[in-house]
């Protein structure tokens, strides 16, 4: 099942950041801040990397697709402030 653009806009506004842009990826959409690739909306499910920084959050790990890494699902979505303090670590443990 494919990503839906109303979802991705939803996730990007919910986050308030500054400096997010996405590339679509069959049917899907892969995440950047500030050209951090930091995850990514597969089947309307925001997934992020998996990093020693962003453990803190005890998220559950699920599959993007079939074969891919396991990535961190960000379930509590409706949290501005949470999902804002989750991309910023995530990419802080990127770097």
């Amino acid at each position: 099942m494919a990503s839906s653009k109303e979802y991705r806009d939803y996730i990007i506004e919910q986050a308030g950041l500054d400096g997010i842009t996405h590339r679509p990826m069959m049917g899907e959409y892969l995440l950047y801040f500030k050209g951090i690739l930091f995850g990514g909306i597969y089947d309307n499910r925001l997934l992020v990397k998996i990093t020693a920084e962003n453990g803190k959050f005890n998220m559950e790990k699920q599959l993007p697709y079939d074969g891919a890494k396991e990535m961190y699902m960000v379930d509590d979505t409706e949290n501005a402030d949470r999902l804002k303090d989750i991309i910023l670590t995530t990419c802080k443990g990127l770097k």
